[in-house]
């Protein structure tokens, strides 16, 4: 008996704009977050797609969210769907990824910049399919798709805090 092929899904086209030399002071993140957005693709069962991600600074992530979102501040992740009809594969959107903002809260968590884009990217994809996170259901269902998808790259849960570590060095001050 022989085995019954399955139709391979193609991988989402996904160009990257590098709009800020900050991201050049880094590992090229270009493939990190690729294979995170085809992870997440594959995982979804997402038909062929094509996006942009779009590497850019603090200040212009701060004037597409005061523009768009009326928001005058930087962010890390902001995703811009589309439908655009006609096109094959189809334009689902465009995902803006600020430097500063990006690298500020990787080390403050003290984590690899990488698996943060990765994170950040497969955040702004599942924006771009839908998802949102604004209800706690909807946020709960968003992030264990993130989390899937991490666990497939070997990235480590990005909401588990660090567990505190107690200070058991008795205070000699005090005695």
């Amino acid at each position: 008996m022989t085995p019954i092929a399955r139709k391979k899904r193609a991988a989402p086209k996904i160009d990257v704009l590098m709009q800020s030399d900050l991201w050049k002071a880094t590992e090229d993140v270009r493939p990190v977050a690729r294979r995170a957005i085809r992870e997440a693709a594959a995982l979804l069962a997402i038909p062929a797609t094509e996006l942009a991600i779009v590497l850019t600074d603090d200040s212009g992530v701060r004037l597409l969210n005061r523009a768009w979102r009326g928001v005058d501040a930087p962010t890390n992740v902001l995703s811009f769907p589309t439908k655009r009809a006609g096109n094959d594969p189809p334009l689902i959107g465009d995902i803006v990824l600020a430097y500063e903002t990006i690298a500020g809260e990787a080390r403050a968590e003290h984590k690899p910049f990488a698996h943060h884009v990765a994170h950040l990217a497969v955040h702004g994809f599942l924006h771009l399919l839908g998802y949102d996170h604004v209800r706690d259901e909807d946020a709960e269902v968003m992030e264990r798709v993130e989390l899937d998808v991490l666990r497939r790259l070997a990235i480590p849960d990005p909401y588990k805090r660090p567990a505190r570590t107690l200070n058991l060095t008795p205070d000699i001050r005090h005695r």
